[in-house]
């Protein structure tokens, strides 16, 4: 065991007021109704919509221990630092609150429910995970559980095991599968309650009702911005190269973002924006090439670009055409998928966008697709596709400038480091709610943190119902509700920040290396003792700048 695996092993995470006892209270607030599309969701959901918030708040009366429970825990979807803390918190809570309960982690994700593969999980084997990244406790997949032969195994396995309950820790799409389990469970007469954890580095599950930030986020930014504020100096150094560097975060440019507002890089593409702006794929490339253009003029033959992995799909051409490839074109196709045969099925405005896009790539729009059958955007190099068009600009001004490009993808690198001491405690605190929750019989729930720009003594513990963060989507060309994904706030405070700056930091070399993670006691700029650093965007949007 290395001596930081010793170390972090021994750090203990900090818990709301509300959460270090056994003494606490539930209050109920008012229904909560789905984001969208309420009526039809209410249908689906009848016995889960529109249910109360929930707050749990201290009380110096001690709590009645409960009988003891059996649980059931489950990772769904990719890895996301911090996740051993939430078995963590639920297994410490649940013990503090009815003594001699079970956890058995499903193994596998939820191929491991349907299956009924599990491990009691103790407090000895827990103890080599604790504040510690991945997710190899118990694994993760990415199996739905969609049909009915997949609910009734489901099923099967909660009465079998007597689960008292069943937290479900993953993204938007994990969670609405919690919710569509929580249903089920209570049409079927099972004991069994569902809670989710919001889980994701993208944060595009978050919501002004409840949920500040999806765990992960913090980590996994800090991971990314420690190597890009490594290539800023590089770049400072060498003179000679741009560094296109793209991040993860398909859906939305979270992440993006904020490692742009924690290293200060010249270019900073935000998908949002560029959709809210109806660019096309030249005007992206023209703003990027002014920009190496004058600090070419400058003597600056470098620069720092990031670009967010989803940006090709934000351009309303490109948009456009996905939407259409996998709503209308692709599903049911029948036979070979070339790109000639796809360009003569295509509209006619579709086929030049589609037929502007390099032929690698165009190839792996039809033959890469992710979990849910869409194009596999993430897999998409959308760096090259832009530099690119960044030479043919060039080429078209016939300017005599000196750009070499340097390209990298950082993703994978983030999403099982050892987690901040904020997502520590974040993560730990998530896991201790989910248990009050399940102790209490609630269900169709997600676990919140609230307050969190704040000490975490000072953070505000409760739930809200999974129905609330609901909407209707189009998937595999149906009506669907599921839980709806949250983009950049174009007028929010962090993006605001962006704009003020990005000017300067285009011409000039602001950049800031932030280093690594630290999970150390410092003071922050007003001088106080903290034991975390919560990320740069959750700090903005609470405090202003």
């Amino acid at each position: 065991m290395s001596t930081f695996e010793l170390y972090r092993r021994q750090y203990n995470p900090l818990l709301p007021a509300s959460l270090q006892g056994t003494g606490y209270t539930l209050k109920k607030g008012e229904p909560m109704a789905p984001v969208a599309d309420g009526e039809e969701i209410a249908k689906q959901f009848p016995m889960t919509t529109n249910l109360p918030a929930i707050s749990i708040e201290p009380s110096t009366e001690q709590s009645k221990l409960l009988e003891p429970l059996t649980i059931g825990v489950i990772f769904s979807g990719g890895q996301a630092p911090g996740g051993h803390n939430v078995l963590c918190g639920l297994y410490d809570k649940l013990q503090q609150l009815a003594p001699n309960s079970k956890l058995l982690g499903f193994l596998g994700g939820p191929k491991g429910l349907m299956d009924n593969k599990h491990m009691i999980l103790t407090k000895e084997y827990l103890a080599t995970f604790r504040n510690m990244g991945g997710f190899h406790a118990i694994g993760s997949g990415r199996d739905k559980i969609a049909s009915t032969k997949d609910f009734d195994a489901a099923a099967n396995t909660a009465a079998v095991e007597k689960l008292d309950g069943l937290v479900i820790i993953g993204g938007d799409d994990s969670n609405t599968n919690a919710c569509l389990l929580a249903e089920d469970f209570i049409k079927r007469g099972l004991k069994t309650r569902v809670i989710g954890v919001p889980k994701t580095i993208d944060r595009d599950l978050i919501s002004k009702r409840g949920i500040e930030t999806s765990f992960g986020f913090d980590t996994s930014c800090k991971v990314y911005s420690e190597l890009i504020g490594n290539l800023c100096y590089d770049a400072l150094s060498a003179k000679k190269y741009w560094h296109f560097i793209r991040l993860m975060g398909r859906s939305a440019s979270h992440i993006t973002l904020e490692c742009g507002l924690q290293t200060h890089p010249n270019i900073c593409l935000i998908g949002e924006e560029i959709l809210a702006k109806n660019m096309t794929s030249k005007q992206v490339f023209e703003y990027m090439a002014d920009i190496i253009a004058q600090r070419a003029a400058n003597g600056k033959n470098y620069g720092i670009c990031l670009i967010p992995e989803g940006l090709i799909e934000f351009i309303p051409e490109n948009n456009k055409l996905f939407d259409y490839l996998n709503n209308k074109l692709l599903p049911g196709w029948q036979g070979e998928i070339t790109a000639e045969l796809v360009a003569q099925k295509l509209p006619a405005d579709l086929k030049v966008t589609f037929e502007s896009i390099p032929p690698t790539i165009r190839t792996q729009l039809l033959l890469d697709r992710d979990p849910h059958g869409n194009i596999a955007i993430s897999q998409i190099e959308t760096e090259k596709f832009l530099v690119s068009g960044v030479q043919q600009v060039i080429k078209e001004r016939e300017l005599k400038i000196k750009f070499s490009a340097l390209y990298h993808f950082f993703g994978y690198e983030g999403r099982c480091a050892a987690p901040s001491a904020f997502d520590s405690s974040y993560c730990y605190g998530l896991g201790s709610v989910a248990a009050v929750l399940l102790g209490n019989g609630i269900t169709g729930y997600m676990s919140c943190l609230k307050n969190l720009s704040e000490q975490p003594d000072k953070w505000i513990a409760g739930a809200i119902p999974l129905t609330s963060l609901m909407n209707i989507e189009m998937r595999h060309g149906a009506r669907t509700a599921v839980i709806q994904k949250q983009m950049v706030d174009l007028a929010g405070r962090p993006f605001g920040f962006l704009v003020v700056n990005r000017e300067k930091w285009a011409e000039q070399d602001c950049y800031q290396q932030p280093g690594p993670i630290q999970l150390i006691e410092c003071q922050d700029v007003e001088g106080r003792n903290v034991v975390y650093q919560s990320s740069v965007t959750l700090l903005e949007e609470a405090r202003g700048l």
